[in-house]
């Protein structure tokens, strides 16, 4: 084998519970998360000689070292004697939207030069190295359906969520997450998930009551600077979403829709609204 494409996904935060700010600044979290079809495109390729060149294409995003791909590459690079690689990744999931697609791209690089180099590293040792990278990169590594604990290093994997169609609209603004958390007060937070009960209602298959029962708890700092979070959650409703809600510290919202027709109508109304100038891609649970 001389090289090897994969599908890095993005996630969403099915739920996401804040419980409290710890010492070193971080804060702990509960959040159940769990990646969708929706994908961009890595390839990797060996080749002769030592360097690493790196390609990206579709959305813009950076291709230096501000990039999550080649802060795996150099970490594998430091650790292990990789040779010459050629790197393109195609870009799908919009940057800064809440959907963790940088460090998607992060742990698909790892898992994929791991293959291709013949690197033996077993998922754990994977994991150790993504927390290097990102709170999120561990997760990304099996993908699925996973409950996230402390700073989102702690990981426990969930029955398999029940299926839906899924429609994600990023608007077309960035938030940053740092000021997201420096502008939360914990004991604000009036809307809080049960997670308990979603973990219940996924070992039932109950889609329903996962939804009942799910929130996320940045939602009304980040709703609070951008009115459009809300506006967006309403339209996808009256267009038959029977749940939806801002994906990690957003600005991206998405709606579960049991039928994909519905959620093809709900599409058409936020493009005409405008709302979503960052993207609307309806996709499924995976």
């Amino acid at each position: 084998m001389d090289s090897i494409t994969l599908k890095p996904r993005a996630k969403i935060n099915v739920s996401l519970d804040v419980l409290r700010k710890l010492e070193n600044g971080y804060h702990e979290l509960e959040t159940v998360m769990q990646t969708l079809k929706f994908h961009d495109d890595l390839f990797i390729k060996k080749t002769s000689g030592g360097e690493v060149k790196f390609e990206t294409k579709g959305l813009s995003v950076p291709n230096d070292e501000g990039n999550l791909v080649l802060k795996a590459v150099k970490l594998l690079k430091n650790k292990f004697d990789t040779g010459g690689l050629y790197i393109e990744l195609f870009k799908r999931i919009p940057a800064a939207a809440g959907l963790g697609g940088g460090s998607s791209n992060a742990a698909a690089a790892l898992r994929g030069i791991n293959k291709l180099c013949a690197l033996n590293l077993n998922d754990e040792e994977i994991k150790d190295l993504g927390l290097k990278i990102g709170a999120d990169v561990p997760f990304f590594i099996k993908g699925g359906t996973f409950l996230a604990q402390g700073i989102g290093e702690r990981l426990s994997e969930l029955p398999k969520h029940p299926f839906t169609h899924v429609l994600v609209c990023k608007p077309g603004f960035d938030v940053s997450t740092k000021d997201v958390y420096e502008n939360l007060q914990i004991e604000r937070i009036t809307k809080r998930p049960d997670t308990g009960k979603i973990i219940e209602a996924l070992k039932l298959g109950d889609i329903r009551k996962i939804a009942a029962n799910s929130a996320n708890a940045l939602e009304f700092v980040t709703e609070k600077f951008h009115p459009q979070i809300t506006e967006i959650k309403a339209l996808m409703k009256k267009h038959g979403a029977f749940f939806a809600q801002m994906s990690g510290s957003g600005p991206s919202v998405f709606g579960y829709f049991e039928k994909k027709q519905n959620g093809i109508a709900a599409a058409a109304a936020l493009k005409k609204s405008e709302l979503c100038a960052g993207g609307i891609f309806l996709t499924s649970v995976f």
